[in-house]
């Protein structure tokens, strides 16, 4: 599939799911702008560069910043035509909220919450311009569920996923689709794979690797699929259990992490 001289722009490329995103994208002939925090993202372009002949661009923006995202988009947004926006930049953790400080939370709220809402706002118009197209978002298995020691991540991607769906009504009939992925577990750097194994047979039992999740993401996006789950167990959890009996469940699995 080639995007005929359109970009898909991918947020937290620099590694995990967003680095295999971008490879998978390039593996189809779909030009990439890759925008991270950190100057990795300058290694992943030369990756995608070395391997396939697409243009591939990369950036860097602190993601945090609300004044940057949104002048990073809009300058983007005036010199490239967008087919496709992946928001996948985030982060979590698991901690005591009264353990957590401020910066902690804030920084949960700003990449999940309103770095999502500035790219998607600010690249509107030129996805639209651009249709067909797509944006994906991706939420968590944790937003269907609230659980304890996870601070706010659980409200910023049950955020994600009411926002997700709630567009994509609103762009009916526009030639955008919006998509909510909603990953479980994912080994994608050192400290969340630690967190995983002191899960339990839980944590492994749902882990998936990167490479794979991103294939499938991809196309189910490219098929403007309303939501992806590549995590049955854990999704039929959240369907089958009572919050009252789920939310103490997996509390418990959590709180080993700590």
């Amino acid at each position: 599939m080639s995007s005929s001289g359109r970009y898909a722009v991918i947020t937290g490329a620099s590694r995990g799911l967003g680095r295999e995103i971008a490879l998978e994208l390039a593996r189809r002939g779909i030009s990439t702008l890759l925008v991270s925090s950190t100057e990795a993202v300058h290694r992943v372009k030369e990756e995608v560069l070395s391997l396939y002949p697409i243009d591939c661009q990369s950036f860097i923006v602190d993601l945090t910043d609300e004044t940057a995202v949104r002048e990073w988009a809009e300058d983007i947004t005036a010199n490239y035509p967008v087919f496709m926006l992946v928001n996948n930049v985030g982060t979590g953790g698991s901690r005591r909220m009264e353990d957590a400080d401020m910066d902690y939370l804030l920084r949960i709220l700003h990449l999940n919450v309103l770095c999502t809402t500035i790219l998607t706002k600010t690249f509107l118009a030129n996805l639209r311009e651009n249709a067909p197209s797509h944006i994906l978002n991706v939420g968590s298995m944790a937003g269907f569920t609230p659980t304890a020691y996870k601070t706010v991540y659980p409200a910023s991607k049950s955020f994600v996923h009411a926002f997700t769906r709630s567009l994509r009504e609103e762009l009916k009939g526009t030639g955008v689709t919006v998509t909510l992925a909603a990953p479980g577990a994912m080994a994608t750097n050192a400290e969340v794979s630690a967190r995983i194994e002191k899960q339990g047979f839980f944590g492994r039992a749902t882990l998936k690797s990167t490479a794979e999740i991103a294939r499938k993401y991809v196309d189910g996006t490219l098929r403007g699929r309303r939501q992806i789950i590549l995590n049955p167990l854990s999704y039929l959890l959240t369907r089958i259990l009572p919050e009252r009996w789920r939310v103490p469940m997996l509390s418990r699995i959590v709180k080993r992490e700590l």
